[in-house]
């Protein structure tokens, strides 16, 4: 879950205390801010509020933001300035982006600003992952899988490296495993059923399972699979040393980061560009003046509605990637009056998706069910419950509601999202007769209220997380939604060692849990990214939590 910035995923916060004991955290470095939430599932993705609103002026904004750029060239401050290799290319891209971690600290720091900056670039896992979400071989060339998805035996590139020379091997694998499991280390939680890990030889582990899951590779592919250097010592929180592409040589805690080119990267991602700075700009207006003045030549994300100047210059290109957050209007299963599907049904046919995306910018998709197209088991399900007045008041009228008895309902929901989503969803449902009561909390409230207490009848949430369907397999969780049917073809389709076999069994599941109208689901967020004609090799799909960037170059006519 993540309370709404449009475009923006996890800041840097923490779920429990520093972990001490932690062998390659030691001193003192930047302290890890507190969590907003007492969950970890959502605190890990908890997002800031989405009104990045500049108290000045735009042209007093200009004004300032042109001064301190003079002033940065002029005391020879690098700032975004290109220096050139004799091919033309430059050697030194500059990149803005918007969530800024507090520490470096993976392990222990939860948060998708890590894993943006972190994983693919200093630091590597077991398996990867590509823009299509696909898991693909990472530290491990392949791996096999017994015929009763009890036992994994991964197989090592040969002549593998950390960046300090160390040799990485099958038994940096092995302690990095044991360590995350028996610290609890963040990303411990996704392995399920995990039983051992163990050394077959120097390019060859075998991880052992006490029952199959089906999405132990995609979870080997995020912060679970990462490979640590056993020998290494050094503070996790300000440094971070691992075998991937890039190093780094500064960091600026919600500042900016400088990223080196490794000259010794053992493997095939060889870095085209010498030197990436990350400059976090968590300003709307500044991070598209740095834009506008090349100060970066990249913006990830930008906000739709801002993009018009840029897609109408030829010397830029805006372009839209998928991503898994899901906006969901969420329904209390045992509510007074959410209980009854009627209802529930009623709001979704009384909600019209196209209007809400369209005063995002128009880029957003709609979704009509819990999977977005870049998780296993998506089937477009938007024509379940198409936008039909007539048809919600049909509904309610059915459940004993009327223009002289309205339906009542109220909406809350964290103050982080802003006012804009629930004014027009209160609009939607009036049109056909439901009165809602929109409540906007602090977040902490919203925790308790809704989350912990489950005392609501609507709330609206960002779930951005792939592959979380099991909440809807979780009768405990805050939708209050409990189907037998859709439990049993979870279980089977994470049971299963089939991976086509699962996708028809959670598309089964998916299309239960949206007919029987557990929620809505408002819209599927969609990333826009603007950047100057010559960059090349900046990801496009799912960039705010997975920003491989060996591939970038910048090329300026």
């Amino acid at each position: 879950m993540r309370p709404d910035e449009p475009g923006v995923h996890a800041p840097g916060s923490a779920t429990e205390a520093d972990k001490n004991h932690d062998p390659l955290s030691r001193g003192t470095g930047a302290e890890s801010r507190p969590g907003p939430s007492t969950d970890p599932t959502l605190n890990a993705a908890y997002r800031p509020m989405s009104s990045y609103g500049n108290p000045l002026p735009w042209k007093l904004l200009s004004l300032v933001l042109a001064l301190a750029l003079v002033v940065s060239l002029w005391t020879g401050h690098s700032g975004g300035r290109l220096d050139r290799t004799e091919g033309g290319l430059a050697d030194s891209i500059s990149i803005g982006l918007k969530l800024a971690p507090g520490n470096l600290d993976i392990r222990n720091q939860s948060g998708t600003a890590l894993d943006q900056l972190l994983i693919g670039n200093v630091y590597e896992g077991l398996v990867a992952r590509d823009s299509n979400n696909t898991v693909i071989p990472g530290l491990a060339k392949d791996w096999d899988i017994s015929e009763d998805g009890l036992e994994y035996v991964f197989h090592l590139h040969k002549g593998m490296h950390f960046s300090n020379g160390h040799t990485l091997d099958a038994d940096d694998v092995v302690w990095s495993l044991q360590e995350l499991m028996d610290h609890h280390y963040q990303g411990s939680e996704m392995l399920k059923n995990y039983r051992s890990i163990e050394r077959v030889d120097a390019t060859t582990v075998r991880l052992r399972l006490t029952r199959p899951y089906q999405y132990l590779l995609w979870e080997l592919s995020g912060r679970a699979g990462l490979v640590f250097d056993r020998q290494a010592t050094y503070d996790m929180k300000t440094a971070a040393q691992g075998s991937g592409p890039y190093l780094i040589e500064t960091f600026r805690p919600n500042d900016s980061v400088l990223l080196k080119a490794d000259p010794h990267y053992w493997g095939d991602r060889k870095p085209k560009t010498r030197t990436i700075r990350i400059r976090y700009l968590t300003d709307d207006n500044a991070a598209v003046n740095a834009l506008r003045s090349g100060d970066v030549q990249a913006l990830a994300p930008i906000t739709a509605n801002l993009t018009g100047p840029f897609r109408s210059d030829p010397s830029f290109q805006v372009r839209t990637g998928e991503d898994t957050d899901k906006f969901v209007l969420a329904m209390n299963g045992k509510g007074e009056a959410t209980s009854d599907i009627r209802v529930r049904q009623a709001i979704r046919y009384a909600i019209d998706h196209e209007q809400l995306i369209a005063s995002r910018g128009g880029v957003d998709k709609a979704m009509g069910g819990p999977i977005p197209s870049l998780d296993p088991g998506y089937e477009d399900l938007t024509g379940l419950f198409p936008h039909d007045p007539d048809k919600a008041r049909q509904l309610l009228g059915e459940a004993g509601y009327g223009p002289g008895d309205p339906l009542r309902l109220r909406l809350t929901y964290a103050n982080t999202y802003g006012t804009e989503l629930g004014d027009q969803l209160r609009s939607q449902l009036k049109v056909v007769g439901i009165e809602l009561d929109v409540r906007v909390v602090e977040f902490s409230v919203w925790l308790q209220d809704v989350h912990a207490n489950k005392d609501y009848d609507l709330s609206l949430v960002d779930h951005g997380e792939s592959h979380d369907f099991y909440q809807w397999a979780t009768p405990t969780y805050y939708y209050n939604y409990d189907s037998p049917e859709v439990r049993r073809l979870y279980d089977q389709a994470m049971d299963t060692v089939s991976q086509e076999r699962s996708q028809e069994l959670l598309t089964q599941a998916a299309r239960k849990v949206s007919e029987d109208a557990a929620a809505d689901w408002l819209f599927n967020y969609r990333i826009t990214t603007a950047w100057h004609q010559g960059l090349e090799g900046f990801p496009v799909n799912l960039n705010q939590s997975l920003l491989p960037l060996s591939d970038l170059t910048y090329r300026r006519d």
